[in-house]
């Protein structure tokens, strides 16, 4: 799903464009996709980067990858297990393996990959801050883990993504707790085919925080995300 616009200073853009976890974000100057699946390759034509977070088939189809690498000369950052499904088909200069802790450059957006506590060979989440300083969290399919506390803590997240369904043992609770751990400004409830699971999310949001914002995504709409002050 491509974003023609360019998102105001201080701001991004982005678009959930399946029913996982597939997210486009744009930075004022770069477009990234993350865990691309059930899209075509035309509409990934911009994309600089794609984002993987683990190997499971609602999160990583080889095929799209590799033709839009091809058509569009992007990096791809992704697990240990994805790399290893895609290293014999990527350049290996444009192919890059992110484990916990791995800091990748990306022109002036930074993505750094961090735990997630999902059932994959070794998956991760990913923190995207923009040239602006905008900071994005996409928990890919994690559930909660303690370590999100002093995450959240140190980075001031502007929005995280909570994991809310279709995964082992994700509820719209399980996604609350998420928000509780990483204090963010937005939450947006993803990964679901149930939109009562989104109600029940926001519905709990609102009573147990109600100073965070709950944005319910609609599918390929495109979203404006600003820098908290």
């Amino acid at each position: 799903m491509s974003i023609q616009k360019i998102p105001e200073q201080n701001t991004v853009l982005f678009v959930w464009f399946n029913q996982y976890s597939g997210v486009v974000l744009k930075t004022p100057s770069k477009t990234l996709a993350v865990d691309p699946v059930d899209i075509k390759a035309k509409n990934l034509q911009n994309v600089d980067a794609i984002l993987i977070t683990h190997e499971h088939y609602d999160h990583l189809d080889p095929r799209l990858i590799i033709e839009t690498q091809k058509s569009t000369n992007c990096i791809i950052i992704a697990d240990s297990a994805s790399t290893k499904k895609l290293k014999n088909a990527i350049p290996t200069e444009k192919l890059q393996e992110a484990k916990a802790g791995t800091d990748i450059k990306i022109g002036a957006v930074s993505v750094k990959a961090e735990k997630c506590n999902h059932h994959a060979e070794a998956p991760v989440t990913y923190i995207i801050t923009s040239e602006d300083g905008v900071k994005v969290y996409h928990t890919a399919d994690s559930l909660p883990f303690p370590e999100l506390a002093s995450m959240g803590q140190r980075e001031k997240f502007d929005v995280v993504f909570c994991t809310v369904g279709i995964a082992p043992g994700a509820t719209p609770q399980t996604g609350v707790e998420i928000a509780r751990l990483t204090k963010p400004h937005v939450v947006v409830p993803y990964h679901t085919t149930s939109a009562a699971s989104q109600t029940d999310f926001a519905q709990i949001i609102k009573k147990e925080f109600p100073r965070t914002v709950c944005l319910i995504p609609e599918q390929n709409k495109i979203y404006q995300i600003s820098k908290w002050k």
